[in-house]
């Protein structure tokens, strides 16, 4: 399951993995709310945290995750990934390339400094 954070700013989405993160919950909460960040900005910001209770995605989300990526290449201002599961530290960083922004993997103790190296960071 996937839920939205809330008190970001309006180019910042936030979003928070529980148990099995399913292709339907990419097209209910996460595609949506990408859409309507860029329908209002160029760019965006996206903090996503899978935490101590997350456990996996299913294949269709995996795959709704390249999609969305490959389909705004461009409209990427910085990434932060929160997470302490090694599989999917090590997946980010080795496709992290591919994304035309900043990317940082963060460990889940440090989700607040996450929140403020997305929000605060002002790079190009």
């Amino acid at each position: 399951m996937i839920e939205q954070m809330t008190g970001l700013p309006d180019d910042t989405l936030g979003f928070s993995a529980k148990g099995m993160v399913t292709a339907e919950d990419y097209e209910r909460v996460l595609m949506p709310a990408v859409e309507d960040v860029l329908s209002r900005h160029k760019k965006m910001r996206v903090l996503y945290h899978l935490g101590e209770e997350f456990e996996g995605f299913e294949f269709g989300a995996l795959w709704d995750d390249a999609k969305i990526g490959f389909k705004y290449p461009l409209s990427w201002h910085r990434v932060a990934v929160v997470t302490d599961k090694g599989w999917v530290r090590n997946l980010t960083k080795g496709i992290g390339f591919f994304l035309l922004g900043h990317l940082r993997v963060f460990p889940n103790s440090e989700l607040e400094p996450a929140r403020t190296w997305l929000i605060e960071g002002d790079e190009t």
